[in-house]
């Protein structure tokens, strides 16, 4: 099966062996001469098998069993993310919501908050809030100015849009009983993200994303939130990031 998409402005082809991408991928349909070219078979889906089961021994979870299908899509996304530093644009693992068209993005390991962090930036804005993506986004460089795209990619609860948004702000989230923020340096932001940005296998890949990494988080607001899941984390937040 074979679809053609826009993915942060690059044409991506895709030949898969199951439908579940193209269902996964309506909305991004495009046209054009392909920047990517995407093949996946039978030992793309079992490689993200065996890493998939890796992931779950290492962090002490039962295995979980997956669809061909599903894998299938993590394996599409996989040789998506390695082609894309060539284009100034990396992969990252955060959630991502854009308010009055500026975009904000929340970082830390699974599980700490990010989607219920964003849940209440929606519920204090209402409207004016707008998930660009809740998983993971694409992060691109254009003339010194981040954006975040969202993609199909966005998280269990498939929250997010076909949208482009400048970056305003990063803040790395941590569970707190109290609502605080404050600004971080680069140096003290880097390890985190570099945690969270998508690490291509190819050496030349890797040294264009952490040179990409490293400027978009000289070009952005940069904080360190800890917060509790009040509505008044997202107010202590947004007051902060969006100065």
């Amino acid at each position: 099966m074979t679809g053609t998409y826009r993915f942060a402005d690059r044409v991506v082809r895709i030949t898969s062996v199951y439908e579940d991408v193209h269902t996964m991928c309506r909305g991004y349909e495009a046209d054009g001469t392909p920047d990517i070219t995407v093949n996946t078979d039978e030992r793309h889906i079992a490689a993200e098998r065996e890493r998939s089961a890796k992931n779950d021994a290492a962090e002490g979870r039962k295995v979980q069993l997956f669809s061909d299908g599903y894998l299938e899509t993590l394996a599409v996304y996989r040789q998506i993310a390695e082609a894309m530093p060539a284009f100034d644009t990396v992969l990252f693992h955060g959630s991502v919501i854009a308010v009055d068209g500026n975009a904000y993005i929340f970082t830390a390991k699974s599980g700490t908050g990010k989607s219920t962090h964003t849940k209440l930036w929606r519920e204090l804005l209402g409207d004016r809030a707008v998930m660009v993506n809740d998983d993971k986004p694409l992060l691109s460089v254009k003339d010194g100015v981040v954006y975040a795209y969202g993609t199909p990619w966005n998280g269990k609860h498939r929250l997010g849009e076909n949208i482009c948004c400048p970056v305003k702000a990063l803040a790395v989230l941590h569970r707190g009983e109290e609502n605080s923020i404050s600004p971080i340096s680069v140096q003290q932001a880097y390890p985190v993200c570099m945690q969270q940005m998508y690490r291509p296998s190819s050496g030349i890949a890797l040294s264009k994303s952490m040179g990409l990494l490293d400027g978009m988080l000289g070009s952005i607001g940069l904080f360190s939130l800890y917060c509790n899941m009040d509505i008044l984390a997202a107010k202590t937040a947004y007051e902060a990031m969006s100065k």
